[in-house]
This record gives C-alpha cells, structure tokens and sequence, in this order.
C-alpha cells in the first residue's frame, strides 16, 4: 500500500490485490483508501483503524469496517466447495482458525496496542520496544508503528534500522 513490493507500480499493485484477495477476498483499492486515511486522520474519529473502547469493541469495530458480509458468505461458500476435497479438519486447523487468529493479531499488534491511549507524538503511535525477534515473531514488524507512519514508504522488514534523513543520505 506504501510501494514498498516493487518500484513498479504495476508489480506493486498486483501483488497487493493478489494477497489481499487471496488472505480474505479483500478488495485492494478499498484496504489501500481504508488505510491511506488511516494515515492521514491518524486517532481521529475520521480514522477508519481507530476506535474509543476496550479492546473488543475496537476489535469488532475494525472488523466490521473491514469485513463485509459478501466476504464471510464467500468464504464459507468456498469453505463448503472446499471441504468436498479437504478434510473439514484439515481445513479448520490450517485456514480458517489460523486466518481468524491473524486477524486478533494484526489488530492487537498492528492497531490496538501502537494507537490505544493518549500520545504526545505527531503520529499519536508508539512502537513496542527495541527488539528485533519479538517484533518479527509478534506481527512481522507491526510492532515498529511509530517509525511506519514516520517512514511509511520503508518496507515493514526494515522499519527497525535507523532511517536516512528525509531528503538526504545517511553514511
């Protein structure tokens, strides 16, 4: 959603429509708006990613913003298809629970715990502490928020690195 995939437009474009169909039936050009005035309303009520509450009103809140019934009764049409040639267990324990904990993950890792609570920084975010191996086990690098919104056009996997002044090159 940044241009991070490729330099190619195209490319990048393609490979984020692909993946967020593929993860949810997610329409691109709607999660790309959803989360391009995530930016720029950041802990706003105009900020489609934020919500005042406890951790499961939120949660239901963001997912209901992002989820539509046309994706849940896609998916448990496919679901259906699917299982005439899956094991229907095979399909609970390698899609659908993994797919749904994803989603409490992203959430808490990803929104709940960077934008919760009062912030006295320009991105009203934090980021989870300096390390490198829970943030990559926690939510693939989500945990550095504060320096996503400060750089948003670092790809997640280098968001940990000090970042070159804007404008100029670091040595």
């Amino acid at each position: 959603m940044h241009g991070t995939v490729s330099p190619n437009t195209k490319i990048n474009n393609a490979i984020g429509y692909t993946c967020t169909f593929l993860y949810a039936l997610f329409w691109y050009p709607q999660l790309y708006t959803k989360h391009h005035l995530h930016h720029s309303h950041v802990h706003t009520s105009n900020d489609p990613d934020y919500h005042e509450g406890n951790f499961f009103r939120w949660y239901f809140t963001f997912i209901r913003n992002y989820l539509s019934i046309w994706q849940v009764i896609t998916m448990a049409i496919l679901f259906n298809i699917l299982k005439l040639w899956i094991p229907q267990a095979n399909l609970l324990l390698l899609w659908v629970l993994p797919s749904l904990l994803s989603t409490v993950q992203l959430f808490y890792f990803g929104t709940y715990q960077p934008h919760k609570g009062e912030h006295d920084n320009k991105h009203h975010s934090r980021s989870q502490r300096r390390n490198h191996l829970a943030a990559f086990f926690s939510c693939y690098f989500f945990g550095y928020h504060y320096e996503h919104h400060d750089a948003p056009g670092v790809p997640w996997w280098r968001l940990w690195a000090p970042q070159p002044p804007k404008g100029g090159v670091q040595d």
